[in-house]
């Protein structure tokens, strides 16, 4: 086996059936739910349980990752969301009307990750605006990582679904599932 044929293997276009799709997926949706608002999810359950100083490490975090996310929203989020929503309809357009798989698979990850940015900013939000501490700013926490999970969920739910029919669409030939689509 040459270098080459070894590599194409390895960076296989057909996302779908590439193991490292799945584990990038995985990497994905666990970091994401590690990091609310920035901020080690393990802070929040220490501050929870210790107080003390780790509450007011919590309490100084928060606001700086808050105060932060809100400058670059202010600043340049039209533009975010301009850039995010183009690429976004470009990856949809590619993939599922013109059927590039790759697209298909950068779009089910980019997707989900447009509305936790949009959840995080909302939040974001709020905690500027109410100034929680203590257990109103851990529930605050909490649920908003709770949203992040449920979104995961979904997101690997259809990503498996679609991934799955696309792996069972190039294995078995057209006749056989054109009739049942």
């Amino acid at each position: 086996m040459d270098l080459f044929s070894t590599l194409s293997e390895a960076i296989n276009l057909r996302s779908f059936s590439n193991l490292w799709y799945w584990i990038m997926l995985a990497v994905l949706w666990s970091s994401t739910s590690h990091w609310v608002l920035g901020v080690p999810y393990d802070m929040v359950v220490r501050a929870a349980s210790q107080g003390g100083q780790a509450e007011i490490d919590l309490n100084d975090i928060v606001r700086i990752n808050v105060n932060r996310l809100l400058y670059i929203a202010h600043v340049s989020g039209l533009w975010i969301i301009g850039f995010g929503t183009f690429f976004l309809t470009l990856l949809g357009l590619t993939g599922f009307v013109y059927g590039f798989q790759l697209s298909q698979a950068v779009f089910l990850l980019a997707c989900p990750m447009f509305f936790v940015g949009l959840l995080s900013i909302r939040t974001a939000q709020r905690v500027h605006r109410d100034a929680p501490t203590g257990a109103a700013l851990h529930k605050i926490l909490h649920r908003h990582r709770l949203a992040v999970q449920a979104i995961g969920v979904v997101s690997i739910f259809l990503t498996a679904l679609w991934g799955m029919y696309q792996n069972l669409s190039y294995l078995i030939p057209d006749h056989i599932i054109r009739p049942l689509g």
